[in-house]
């Protein structure tokens, strides 16, 4: 129990301070379409972004948990698709705040970073806004919850925008 409640803390701390070091940027949910997503331009390509990110996470500290190269699974089925990876990661004492507030919010949680590459040869990375998930599962109680994980993926992605 004593090593949860350090967990908490440290996930708290953690996100306080994300919190203070990205205040002063653009917040990306300005940029949030009526399907909750959230998307920025990647400045490198597809591999270079998916390594940028993980090299992000993995220095915060936080628990990664896959990388699905969905354009090589589509491709090994005979399906044609640009390079699409869908990263998940998360802090599981602050992402447990959002399943005991509502269970069914475990189909948004950990979280999911979509980085694609768009047929211009553009590439994006999308995640769900947090805000709107909230709203998704009616769960009112943990604003402070979803802002510091929205800070933590604005910090992430912080390392990939382009102009």
């Amino acid at each position: 129990m004593l090593n949860f409640i350090r967990q908490c803390i440290a996930a708290f701390c953690i996100g306080a301070m994300l919190m203070l070091l990205t205040s002063g940027a653009e917040a990306q949910t300005a940029n949030v379409g009526d399907d909750g997503l959230v998307k920025v331009r990647s400045a490198y390509p597809v591999e270079e972004t998916v390594a940028r990110i993980k090299q992000d996470i993995a220095a915060k500290g936080i628990l990664f948990f896959q990388d699905v190269d969905q354009g090589q699974l589509a491709n090994k089925a005979g399906i044609a698709l640009p390079p699409s990876r869908l990263l998940t990661f998360g802090n599981p004492p602050l992402g447990a705040q959002f399943l005991t507030a509502n269970p069914f919010s475990g189909l948004d949680w950990p979280v999911r970073v979509l980085v694609l590459q768009q047929p211009d040869g553009s590439v994006w990375v999308a995640w769900t806004d947090f805000a709107w998930i909230a709203r998704r599962h009616h769960i009112t109680d943990r604003e402070p919850q979803f802002a510091m994980a929205t800070s933590v993926v604005e910090s992430i992605t912080s390392t990939v925008r382009g102009k």
